[in-house]
């Protein structure tokens, strides 16, 4: 592999757990992160900027207020800013994530579940 690219099967599988982002490249005011995902989620909206959802593995729902959003392998989906949404995997779900910088994974919400993003070396 060039100096400089990343795997993104080797990044997942450092990730410890569900809910817990890696940032792996950045691109100009976006991060690019990989996140497993299990259960449910909290109930947030990030009212600044969209979210790129890709999934990589497993089957993801995107809970919308309206509808539920169903992404297989290789599937993405856009939540727009200020739609409040709630990811939820049955079984783990290996995803990259786009996000605007600074954009907190529980958005408005907060809590529990709120995880400081995580840099890879």
């Amino acid at each position: 592999m060039s100096e400089g690219a990343r795997n993104i099967a080797e990044a997942l599988a450092q990730v410890p757990g569900p809910w817990q982002p890696f940032r792996l490249a950045s691109i100009d005011d976006y991060d690019m992160k990989v996140v497993k995902l299990l259960g449910e989620f909290v109930w947030h909206s990030h009212p600044e900027a969209d979210e790129l959802f890709v999934v990589v593995s497993g089957r993801l729902t995107i809970q919308l207020r309206d509808r539920d959003v169903i992404l297989g392998p290789l599937d993405a989906f856009v939540v727009p800013k200020g739609v409040e949404h709630r990811p939820k995997a049955e079984a783990e779900v290996h995803a990259i994530l786009f996000e605007r910088k600074g954009t907190v994974n529980t958005g408005d919400a907060g809590g529990d579940m709120t995880a400081p993003l995580q840099v890879f070396d």
